[in-house]
């Protein structure tokens, strides 16, 4: 068995309209598959699901960063259309540098400059 990577992230949401939006303009981009039980983004070929929350619980040791060139810019974008800060943007060695924060349903969205790493094809 060989894992081919990364192919999707998915996010609980009450409200999944609002979310759809905020997501649409958290990372610039239309749904590609709109449907009341999952709205998928396709953000630079990796999918971005998010579902409507069907109970209280939420699932806290999953983190996932999406990779930016700037991320002081792209954390400062965040919360300006309401996101919360969770960690701020941060060297963690070389020219690596991440941050966290929460969308307004409280998930935890990772941002990540990483020059060193390739997707292969």
């Amino acid at each position: 068995m060989k894992i081919l990577g990364l192919r999707t992230t998915i996010y609980h949401v009450e409200d999944l309209e609002a979310a759809k939006s905020w997501y649409s303009k958290a990372f610039e981009t239309e749904p590609y598959f709109d449907e009341p039980f999952y709205v998928g983004f396709n953000i630079g070929g990796f999918e971005l699901g998010i579902v409507p929350q069907e109970n209280d619980l939420k699932a806290v040791n999953i983190l996932c960063y999406w990779g930016v060139e700037k991320v002081q810019e792209a954390y400062d974008n965040l919360l300006d259309i309401g996101a919360k800060p969770h960690e701020a943007p941060h060297n963690v060695g070389g020219e690596i540098e991440v941050c966290t924060v929460f969308d307004p349903w409280e998930n935890i969205i990772g941002l990540i400059y990483n020059p060193e790493f390739k997707i292969d094809e």
